[in-house]
């Protein structure tokens, strides 16, 4: 039935109508007339409906449009409304949002000048390197001249030595002086002994053609310490000259002058740091091959 009261009957088809004799059609309008006045209220109600979806569609695409002010364009696809029977339904179609394309980014590295910079630094002064005998070793420079450098490394052996000498290999230096020896002999076994001594002589001379190793002091720990250093020694004054290498002669300037050994019998006194440090500057003034 249709919500309102259908108008009076003017179509004149009351008489005509079989189903107008029913008893409970008091209202004086026929079944057709009737029925046309419902469809066209349905009709009505689709109109309004669309023109509603059209209304609501037309806003939609302002708000999606790119670059409209005050409003942010969403990506995300808007529901679909369920649909629902007897009514027409309309929905939207997604649209993807304009793809903008970023310019490109300049990189560029404001150290690169200094990776264009050489690898060696300039020739810097003499490098003093060894275990804690040359603690108290200082050299006196010439005015003007590069200061020397001295790395003591306490009970350091000829490996670790060489260690050290790997991270300076960037740098280089018109002299370096190796002092190894007394740390080395505890392992009891010359012939690996000799082999360190020379990788640290190899590895020395990446820094400086002239290399010059300084020998190992008397101890007085003992004879068995005593004949390895002399041994040891006496090898290293012989392969030093046959390879090329300064030698620094300690043992004949330390041997029987107790006063230049300390209580321990193995580092060297005031008086004894003040003579290996005499030798050494000395070896640096003269050719280390007369040394």
């Amino acid at each position: 039935m249709c919500p309102t009261p259908p108008a009076p009957c003017t179509c004149g088809m009351f008489s005509l109508d079989p189903f107008s004799t029913d008893s409970h059609n008091d209202s004086g309008v026929c079944s057709k007339c009737k029925l046309v006045n419902c469809l066209v209220e349905k009709v009505d109600k689709l109109e309004l409906r669309i023109r509603g979806l059209i209304r609501d569609r037309q806003q939609g695409s302002l708000l999606a449009a790119p670059g409209t002010p005050g409003r942010a364009s969403t990506t995300s696809t808007p529901a679909l409304e369920p649909p629902q029977q007897g009514e027409w339904v309309t929905s939207r179609r997604h649209t993807s949002p304009p793809v903008h394309h970023a310019p490109p980014v300049h990189v560029s590295n404001r150290f690169a000048p200094l990776s264009e910079a050489p690898a060696e630094e300039p020739v810097k002064g003499t490098l003093v390197i060894g275990d804690s005998i040359v603690r108290h070793v200082k050299l006196a420079t010439p005015l003007g001249a590069p200061a020397a450098r001295v790395i003591c490394l306490p009970g350091a052996r000829a490996p670790d030595i060489s260690g050290n000498l790997r991270l300076l290999a960037n740098r280089r230096y018109s002299r370096v002086v190796i002092h190894v020896g007394a740390n080395d002999i505890r392992l009891r076994q010359s012939e690996v002994t000799k082999a360190n001594i020379k990788e640290v002589v190899k590895q020395a001379q990446t820094l400086s053609e002239e290399v010059i190793c300084s020998g190992p002091i008397p101890m007085r720990r003992g004879d068995e310490a005593y004949s390895r250093l002399s041994s040891l020694n006496r090898w290293m004054s012989k392969w030093c000259t046959d390879n090329h290498v300064g030698f620094i002669d300690n043992w004949l300037m330390f041997e029987g002058k107790p006063g230049l050994l300390g209580r321990d019998g193995v580092h060297p006194t005031r008086d004894g740091a003040a003579l290996l440090s005499c030798s050494i500057a000395h070896s640096l003034l003269v050719n280390p091959m007369n040394i």
